[in-house]
């Protein structure tokens, strides 16, 4: 079934990709204020991405970038008459939190190796296998449901104080929704981040820790 989220979704990564192909057709060693713009904020998220995985800022950013100005343009999408944020709803929120289990896995085979990767489940005893996979449930559970909770409360938030003040207070209201937009949007790419990154230094330091014995 065709609904309104997944329009919605699919219409977001239509401009995404638009917005992306037409700002790279025409890049300048002189760049202009959109180029500008842009680069900056491509720094910005791999100066992020540096202070949680400085090793790996090459291979995070595109996903990591990508997830955040997906996140970004779908919270706010909800300000537009008649259309509604795909993130209050809980089956576009668990479909992005099941791609962020999935890439932390991926990014983890990928750089340390299948072996070295799995292998930490069974760190520092096999007895702790059951615990870090109800650990890897849960977070991806929780990460679905913290979104979708916080944009679908926002929301009916927002109407309901329309509802009671009309349109005596829209500013606020306005105001209200683009900050927990930005906020929920950042969380989320950081969260993302985080897990990612932890499985990835968590190799690295026991690497480490055998190269020095």
């Amino acid at each position: 079934m065709i609904d309104n989220t997944i329009v919605t979704t699919w219409g977001i990564m239509g401009v995404i990709g638009l917005i992306a192909w037409l700002l790279s057709r025409k890049l300048s060693i002189n760049p202009g204020l959109v180029q500008t713009a842009v680069e900056g904020m491509i720094a910005s998220i791999e100066n992020v991405i540096r202070e949680v995985a400085p090793q790996h800022v090459k291979s995070l950013t595109p996903f990591i970038g990508s997830l955040w100005i997906f996140l970004v343009i779908a919270n706010l999408s909800g300000l537009i008459p008649g259309v509604h944020s795909p993130t209050r709803d809980l089956s576009a929120t668990s479909a992005l939190a099941i791609v962020v289990f999935l890439s932390t896995h991926w990014f983890g085979i990928c750089l340390m190796g299948v072996k070295p990767y799995l292998s930490h489940y069974l760190k520092p005893s096999p007895i702790l296998l059951p615990f870090h996979l109800i650990g890897e449930v849960t977070r991806t559970v929780a990460l679905a449901v913290r979104l979708f909770g916080n944009m679908m409360s926002l929301e009916m938030a927002a109407l309901l104080f329309l509802m009671v003040a009309g349109f005596l207070a829209p500013v606020p209201i306005l105001m209200l929704h683009v900050i927990e937009a930005l906020v929920q949007a950042y969380i989320f790419g950081m969260l993302a981040l985080i897990y990612i990154a932890g499985g990835l230094q968590y190799q690295q330091q026991q690497q480490e820790g055998e190269t020095n014995v």
